[in-house]
């Protein structure tokens, strides 16, 4: 008979799906603020009559308002608990989302777009914190890895809901959409989300402060570059997010809908990236997933940039694009397992850290596409080429994989 070491060891099946599926859509809740409305930038463009470098500052907008909210959020959750920050940034995304669909200009849109970020921030790093309380070794693998395939799938599929939802609204009606999401989000918190962190461990010796919680995570080397390789990918993802509504339909001339199935058929990639990571893991340590997962993003943007240069065409772009978020996806569970496997105590904070690094990097890195142009696929394959280097670089000169200790039970 087995002992139940950690809370989640207790959860049936059943139990353990539930807490994928609402927690999974806490996660979601950041993603699709953050790309529910990529499908409608040209429109934007034309309704508020500005050019397209503003319509991509109000992405890059909610991106550093979503990393400043973790940066808030989490450490407040390991102090208080998670329900109670989860609820009160609920709330203000929800205020946010109806300011959004009001806003008469860009100025005002892009304000009530960071405050969106801030407010959805608080998801994401709880649902990941929450797990981490109950998990630990190979159970925590298998848990995240099932988050990260909401978490990564949904950047991708948003879009395609987006390109959707057009259809029978403006872009304005995307902000209504959000602002209802945000209330079932916090109607399934005050109904079905109990208290994962015990009292006792929100004071727990050594780790009472921000600051201490703060040093004790940016002390950890493997964090730190796991930390640094993730913002890396996530910016070469956001480089495609932000330079595809215009490439795909301003250059190659689809419409919103045939934009949609787009993101839909790379979100397979990404499914099955993730999918063999998370059986990969079991039997080769995710360092090792990681030095492969960085090399092949780094071979699928330099095949955009020398593929789109000698005049492949669509083609050209779509399929090394197809194999760039299919190693995203082999590399976000193995992130997530090396950055919170060692900071139980602190782990709100060691995950609104990561996502921090992450949306705070991919909002400053994905404007360069567009201050490049997207008249070619070039600028945004060759902003995809550089985070992979540095993804590379950091894995072996930060990280260094042969010292990382295994995955224990």
């Amino acid at each position: 008979m087995s002992i139940a070491v950690h809370p989640g060891d207790a959860l049936t099946r059943r139990q353990r799906t539930v807490y994928v599926v609402i927690l999974g859509a806490l996660s979601a809740l950041g993603p699709f603020t953050i790309d529910l409305y990529l499908p409608a930038f040209p429109a934007l463009e034309a309704d508020l009559n500005v050019p397209v470098t503003i319509i991509q500052l109000t992405l890059t907008g909610t991106t550093i308002g979503f990393a400043l909210g973790q940066l808030l959020v989490g450490p407040w959750s390991d102090a208080v608990g998670r329900r109670l920050p989860l609820i009160v940034a609920t709330a203000v995304h929800i205020a946010a989302s109806f300011g959004a669909a009001m806003a008469p200009n860009v100025e005002v849109l892009g304000l009530f777009r960071v405050l969106q970020g801030v407010g959805a921030a608080a998801g994401g790093v709880i649902a990941i914190a929450m797990i981490r309380d109950l998990f630990a070794g190979h159970p925590l693998v298998r848990m995240l890895a099932r988050m990260s395939l909401i978490t990564t799938v949904a950047p991708v599929i948003a879009p395609v809901i987006g390109s959707q939802l057009l259809q029978i609204m403006n872009w304005r009606g995307i902000f209504w959409v959000l602002t209802a999401y945000g209330f079932v989000i916090l109607l399934a918190v005050l109904l079905w989300i109990v208290e994962t962190l015990p009292k006792s461990r929100r004071h727990d010796r050594g780790h009472t402060s921000i600051r201490q919680r703060y040093r004790s995570v940016l002390s950890d080397r493997v964090f730190v570059g796991v930390a640094i390789i993730g913002g890396m990918t996530f910016s070469g993802l956001f480089s495609y997010l932000s330079a595809s509504p215009f490439l795909f339909q301003v250059v190659y001339a689809f419409s919103p809908q045939q934009y949609g199935l787009l993101f839909a058929s790379n979100s397979i990639g990404l499914i099955i990236g993730i999918q063999t990571s998370a059986r990969l893991i079991r039997r080769v340590p995710p360092q090792w997933i990681l030095a492969c997962s960085t090399v092949l993003l780094l071979v699928a943007a330099l095949a955009i940039v020398v593929l789109d240069t000698h005049g492949a065409g669509l083609w050209g772009v779509l399929v090394p694009l197809w194999f760039f978020l299919l190693a995203c996806g082999l590399g976000s569970p193995c992130i997530q397992v090396l950055a919170l496997n060692n900071h139980g105590h602190e782990a709100a904070t060691a995950a609104s850290l990561l996502g921090a690094v992450n949306f705070g990097l991919a909002g400053l890195v994905s404007p360069i596409v567009g201050a490049f142009g997207v008249a070619t696929a070039v600028p945004m394959g060759s902003v995809m080429a550089c985070t992979a280097v540095v993804s590379i670089v950091v894995l072996w000169v930060v990280v260094r994989p042969r010292s990382v200790a295994s995955i224990t039970h």
